[in-house]
């Protein structure tokens, strides 16, 4: 059985990990008062190199925007951390003989970079990152490359995991997948399609995906 997941706020803490980065790094510059909100709101939802050149003349820095990006990638590795139970949930699913991959929208280096540095890249058989794969969710075509980079077929079916209504449920739901949405917190009020299931982690995901087919 196929398990795609996505990464940010699914299986890792990616705002947690952007708010402690941002503290730092405005507390090593001494940037004034407010800066830290100017790099979350920017960085938020997503970052990319180019977000470097914004944030370095909202701020005011010197430092040259690639500079700034790769002091990114490498605080974000250090700063970030998988969600409780999401290291033992992928080694039971491992253990009973699932196909496992990461579903990400995002800049190649920094995904890589997060899996890596929480440990969990060695339980996936796939990774598709949508800059590398030039697809991103929810297009069938970013699904369809992560079951083929797990060296399975998408026809077969399986699960998608993740805290996006449109990316990872509607996504998930158009490549002919059950879906998990992982809460965080939220209620399910207006996504454009009803996951399989709702639950609050990761970790809940996995022990109900496994009861719904055993």
């Amino acid at each position: 059985m196929l398990a795609l997941f996505d990464l940010d706020n699914t299986m890792i803490d990616r705002r947690g990990g952007l708010e402690d980065w941002a503290r730092g790094f405005v507390r090593s510059r001494r940037l004034p008062g407010g800066a830290e909100s100017v790099i979350y709101e920017r960085l938020r939802e997503r970052a990319y190199p180019a977000d470097f050149v914004h944030l370095r003349e909202a701020l005011g820095l010197s430092d040259d925007p690639g500079d700034l990006w790769r002091e990114y990638v490498d605080g974000i590795a250090r700063s970030v951390r998988s969600f409780p139970g999401a290291r033992e949930g992928l080694e039971a699913l491992r253990g009973a003989g699932w196909t496992l991959g990461i579903a990400t929208n995002g800049a190649e280096d920094i995904q890589r970079a997060k899996l890596a540095a929480t440990g969990l890249v060695s339980f996936f058989d796939g990774i598709a990152v949508s800059e590398e794969i030039g697809a991103r969710k929810p297009a069938y075509e970013h699904f369809e490359a992560a079951a083929m980079l797990c060296g399975v077929r998408l026809a077969a079916g399986g699960w998608m995991v993740g805290d996006g209504p449109e990316t990872d449920i509607e996504g998930g739901h158009t490549a002919g997948l059950r879906t998990a949405w992982v809460a965080n917190g939220r209620t399910w009020s207006d996504g454009p399609r009803e996951p399989d299931l709702v639950v609050q982690g990761v970790a809940e995901a996995i022990e109900m995906m496994q009861a719904a087919v055993s």
